[in-house]
């Protein structure tokens, strides 16, 4: 302690002293450096486990566009539309173009990639580049447009890395969300957001899509089909962009909703819609005054199916359809929209309200016989149709050898009172070609529920586009 004094009495050494000492801590092993926040954040971790899963996905398809001979040379644009007319239909122009989109590894053993069907739906050829840089060339295993979701396949010498599935049941307005994706083209970026909707219905130019989820994380069509997370990094949707006017909104497709199409798509390579048999419409306020039933809510039943699962549940016409499984039926969009989330086969509880009080009832959903589709086709639009057969096509003298011929009309019928006769050869519906009566089974089944159906129909050489009401 003597031998302190003097230093103590000495300020300036006592200062360099007390400099010496913190510095020699400081820079002393284990001593840490900096302080502050931690920066491996939730969504840093979540990013990391998910993107070696996450795919760029890039398609080629060929445009052909009809020119005349003389375009390029400055001519007066009614000439130059003339020309191409006059020499329609020799002269065709021919150019490649690239579509960009996503995607996700749903299955790294099997090599299965989810996307949006819209990604992939003008297509030739499909390259897959993953986040380390390797490519593969993908095959398309199903696609359905009405979800707008589709799945690819890749072939792998090594099993590839593959997202968690998580559960859009119990997702929560304002919950932290992640989207990764390559909008126009940068690979794997990522945007975060919250939750902003749930169940929201998207109308585009030829369709309505239900129960979206919608997020202000950033999504452009290079994010189409990308990965939708939560704040662990499990899949909660499948992002998409098909709805143009959206700025600073962003929507996805729920991963439950996508799981039963995705078996589908994987297993049959299309969806296969679950039947019930019922026709529902919607209850506006003049309806439930009539029926006595404000405040009941839900949709009318307006015909039940001979031979119906919804038959045979003991369901009738005039019954008020309350739930579908666990969901509230507010509209019939909604109960179409519920519906397609439903298996074929997949027992469905429903509530009912008939004579002013609720009952519980239970639904074994089925697949469409095929059997009743021709029954079917004539009770809408009023057709008996064949394959077109070498006994039809000298019954009818037919140029076409694919189709299906019209045998009978049923009287009354819409195509019967614009002049379609026996020997009309179906050559199409809507997007479906028809080539023999398993395809026609097919597309009535498919387009049952439409107001009405695109038919080409050929007589002779000539083919004719027919817009057909049903009913």
């Amino acid at each position: 302690m003597v031998l302190l004094k003097p230093i103590l009495k000495n300020r300036n050494l006592l200062k360099c002293l007390f400099i010496f000492i913190t510095w020699a801590l400081w820079a002393a092993p284990g001593w840490p450096q900096t302080t502050g926040f931690k920066r491996e954040t939730p969504v840093v971790r979540a990013v990391r486990n998910v993107s070696p899963a996450v795919a760029n996905i890039s398609s080629e398809y060929e445009v052909r566009k009809r020119v005349s001979p003389f375009s390029g040379f400055g001519m007066d644009p009614f000439f130059d539309s003339f020309f191409k007319d006059f020499f329609e239909p020799g002269f065709e122009r021919r150019y490649k173009r690239h579509s960009l989109g996503s995607g996700v590894i749903i299955d790294g053993k099997r090599g299965f990639i989810l996307t949006n069907a819209h990604v992939v739906e003008r297509t030739g050829t499909i390259t897959v580049i993953l986040n380390d840089a390797r490519e593969y060339e993908a095959q398309v295993v199903g696609s359905d447009p009405d979800s707008d979701l589709a799945v690819l396949r890749i072939e792998s010498d090594k099993p590839l890395p593959a997202i968690e599935m998580g559960d859009s049941e119990d997702l929560m307005i304002g919950e932290t969300v992640i989207a990764i994706g390559n909008p126009f083209g940068f690979s794997h970026t990522v945007t975060t957001g919250v939750i902003s909707a749930l169940n929201r219905s998207i109308r585009t130019e030829d369709r309505v899509f239900q129960d979206f989820i919608q997020t202000d994380a950033s999504i452009n069509p290079g994010n189409s089909g990308g990965p939708l997370l939560n704040i662990n990094g499990a899949l909660i949707g499948i992002n998409t962009a098909i709805y143009a006017k959206a700025q600073g909104i962003g929507f996805a497709i729920p991963i439950n909703k996508a799981k039963r199409i995705v078996n589908d798509l994987i297993q049959y390579g299309e969806v296969i819609p679950a039947w019930i048999g019922l026709t529902v419409q919607d209850i506006d306020a003049r309806l439930a005054q009539y029926l006595n039933v404000q405040g009941v809510g839900g949709v009318l039943v307006k015909a039940v199916e001979d031979k119906s699962p919804a038959r045979q549940a003991g369901i009738r016409e005039g019954d008020i359809l309350r739930t579908l499984g666990s969901k509230k039926v507010t509209d019939a969009a909604q109960y179409e929209s519920i519906l397609k989330g439903i298996a074929a086969g997949q027992p469905i509880p429903v509530t009912i309200w008939r004579d002013k009080e609720e009952k519980a009832v239970s639904i074994n959903t089925a697949v469409f016989p095929v059997e009743l589709a021709m029954e079917l086709a004539y009770r809408l639009i009023g057709v008996a149709a064949e394959d077109v057969s070498t006994k039809n096509r000298m019954k009818y003298n037919l140029a076409a050898k694919e189709g299906v011929v019209i045998t009978k009309l049923r009287n009354g019928s819409h195509l019967s009172k614009i002049g379609v006769q026996p020997g009309d050869v179906i050559r199409k519906m809507d997007e479906i070609p028809i080539k023999e009566t398993k395809d026609f089974e097919k597309a009535i089944v498919k387009y049952r529920k439409k107001s009405s159906v695109v038919i080409l129909l050929q007589r002779s050489d000539q083919l004719y586009y027919i817009t057909v009401r049903f009913g």
